[in-house]
């Protein structure tokens, strides 16, 4: 018996299937692709996804990470759609058909319906000549060379182009919509990518014993203040208790290099004045996007008048699994 190299095998499969998404993006028409981003974007309804078999798998898929983005999006299944799954579709939807061949029964079923709606019709196919492909409005090609299955039978180069395809198409709204990443975790409210929208900074903030120092006290007694609360950033404030300004590690090692002596230097010529602020009842992950935007640790925490609350530490955000 001839033994097989399997990993061998594994590799040809990603190969080919790396190839396949390469001549796709070489080949992608941008007239195309834009009617379709267009189609979708001024349409009022939302987005069918519809495909028999392994093309209907993809097409769950598109589905969810269209409506995961910011366009609402659902799968109908074909087969269902003539036994009264069709009422699910309104006069304002648009279709995305995906079908390799073109020649789906199940399908092409469903297309006398759609015409009959008036719905705009995106054919996802490997023969814009086809059925679908003569029938759509839009096409968008997913044609390969060659399958990835040593047989040339099961989908896979196939599959993973119209994945990638859906993908791209999915990417462009996001980007057309100006969805954000507050948008994205708006609809991911539960498990590890919603933590940072469900929790608000008041839910981590450190309130108590809080590094504060006056704007007249000296740099090096604030530098103790630092290192006796192990935050890396002190919070300094006028006489009424207002925050002005905040010493960090940073705002230490620059001005250790500026000045030969800091024996009578005072905080208020050495802090970072007007510094970046959050309020308790902001989310965590806007709080976190700050201090990454700004290469920051901590950010004080005012309230309305200015007056410190608190102190959010980006350990304590990753630790919450703020992402």
């Amino acid at each position: 018996m001839q033994t097989i190299n399997l990993t061998d095998t594994a590799k040809k499969v990603l190969d080919i299937e790396a190839k396949a998404i390469i001549r796709t993006k070489e080949n992608l028409d941008s007239t195309q692709l834009n009617n379709a981003i267009d189609t979708i974007y001024n349409s009022k309804g939302r987005v069918i996804v519809t495909g028999m078999g392994k093309s209907g798998q993809i097409g769950k898929k598109i589905a969810a990470t269209l409506s995961s983005t910011g366009t609402p999006a659902y799968y109908l299944h074909p087969a269902e759609s003539t036994h009264g799954d069709s009422g699910l579709i309104t006069r304002d939807d648009v279709v995305i058909a995906i079908s390799n061949s073109g020649e789906t029964q199940e399908l092409l079923n469903l297309l006398p319906l759609l015409k009959r709606f008036g719905l705009p019709i995106i054919g996802f196919t490997g023969n814009p000549e086809s059925t679908l492909g003569k029938a759509s409005d839009v096409v968008l090609d997913i044609s390969v060379e060659r399958e990835a299955c040593p047989l040339g039978k099961a989908p896979t180069a196939s599959t993973t182009v119209t994945l990638a395809v859906g993908d791209a198409l999915a990417m462009c709204l996001l980007e057309k919509r100006g969805f954000t990443e507050e948008d994205f975790l708006i609809f991911h409210p539960s498990g590890t990518l919603g933590k940072g929208f469900t929790r608000k900074v008041r839910d981590l903030m450190i309130s108590e014993n809080l590094p504060i120092a006056k704007e007249n006290d000296l740099f090096t007694d604030v530098i103790q203040v630092i290192s006796d609360h192990k935050l890396g950033i002190a919070i300094i404030t006028d006489q009424n208790n207002v925050l002005t300004g905040v010493l960090t590690d940073g705002d230490i090692r620059r001005n250790l290099i500026k000045y030969k002596d800091v024996q009578d230097l005072k905080v208020i010529d050495a802090m970072t004045k007007s510094p970046k602020t959050v309020k308790a009842d902001s989310y965590a992950a806007s709080a976190l996007h700050l201090m990454e935007k700004y290469s920051i640790t901590a950010l004080p925490i005012t309230d309305e008048n200015g007056v410190p609350k608190g102190i959010v530490h980006v350990h304590d955000l990753l630790k919450a699994g703020v992402v």
